[in-house]
């Protein structure tokens, strides 16, 4: 057996990841690749819908095979994959399915990526350096996918890098409704660096909390440095926001500032989580809340999954309605 996830045993070449076929009158299809299937079922469930059927075999070669088999002509299709944890082999397997449902006469697809992966590659940071979130849109509108919908874009602007509509959901409603639950009176919004102070902001202004900000140099990758924090958390419960966690160093470094700045508790609020239950060890923080954009294969009494299959749901119905996804947030 050959997964996803790794592992293979050479005595059987290929595995099939199927889902049970929907009924000849749905008006439309939910199809899951093999990233997130968990969150997949959970928005059909929804929705009330079962998945379409798919065949998705993984060859001794490691080359990816795709077959629908559910009939999909003339009909309104969303594919869900989050490109996150093996991101290379998740977005060839989304493209080669988008191809799939085209060439079968889907009337739309519209790619549902929870977690956008290569978000963070948006610009040149060389003089011979990629932009590799931009090729990831080139990659998805040539495969013949039709409407993207995910959330938290690392940064807005790569929605110009599509020709097809983008909508980009907020993760901060969901994380905030679980944020209240801590009933803190004395709660500071902390941004770890300057590129997240607007999400801090809006975080602070939907919890009515005041804000702080972090001054952090990149090193490189994986090593961050900071100087300066700016704002008042003396006495005060600290709630450091982000997009996406992978390290934890950026959060961890901001934690120790705070603590150190006199902050009684610390909290973590972040949309997307790569990381595993390890990174947070060792360290003075109370609770991290995540959404499970990105599979959470793991447990830790620290880290409280939000669920994101609501939302997406609702997002999915404004697309078949041909309603404003920004009636979500009114």
């Amino acid at each position: 057996m050959v997964s996803p996830f790794g592992g293979s045993n050479p005595s059987t070449p290929d595995i099939n990841f199927q889902t049970e076929e929907m009924t000849g009158c749905d008006p439309y299809f939910i199809f899951s690749g093999s990233s997130h299937p968990q969150l997949t079922e959970e928005i059909a469930s929804t929705l009330g819908s079962t998945l379409g059927k798919m065949d998705i075999q993984l060859f001794p070669d490691k080359e990816i095979g795709v077959e629908v088999q559910s009939n999909v002509r003339g009909k309104d299709v969303f594919v869900l994959q989050s490109i996150a944890r093996r991101p290379n082999h998740f977005l060839v397997e989304l493209l080669i399915i988008i191809d799939a449902l085209k060439r079968a006469s889907a009337k739309s697809v519209s790619a549902v990526i929870p977690y956008y992966g290569y978000a963070r590659q948006d610009r040149k940071n060389g003089a011979r350096a990629p932009i590799t979130a931009k090729l990831v849109a080139n990659l998805l509108e040539k495969s013949g996918a039709t409407r993207v919908l995910t959330m938290d874009l690392h940064t807005p602007q790569i929605q110009g890098f599509f020709d097809i509509p983008v909508d980009d959901l907020y993760g901060r409603p969901l994380l905030i409704e679980a944020v209240k639950k801590l009933n803190s009176e004395k709660l500071v919004v902390v941004s770890p660096d300057v590129g997240s102070s607007k999400m801090a902001r809006a975080f602070a202004a939907d919890l009515n909390s005041d804000m702080a900000i972090i001054d952090k140099k990149r090193v490189s990758s994986s090593v961050v440095s900071s100087k300066a924090l700016i704002g008042h958390v003396e006495g005060k419960e600290v709630l450091i926001v982000d997009d996406i966690c992978s390290t934890a160093g950026t959060i961890k470094l901001a934690e120790k500032i705070c603590r150190e700045a006199g902050a009684t508790k610390t909290y973590v609020a972040v949309t997307h989580y790569l990381g595993d239950e390890t990174i947070f060890e060792n360290c003075g923080i109370e609770k991290i809340f995540i959404t499970n954009t990105v599979p959470c294969f793991f447990e830790s009494t620290k880290i409280e999954v939000v669920s994101t299959a609501g939302h997406f749901s609702k997002a999915i119905k404004c697309v078949l309605n041909a309603e404003s996804i920004s009636s979500l947030y009114q």
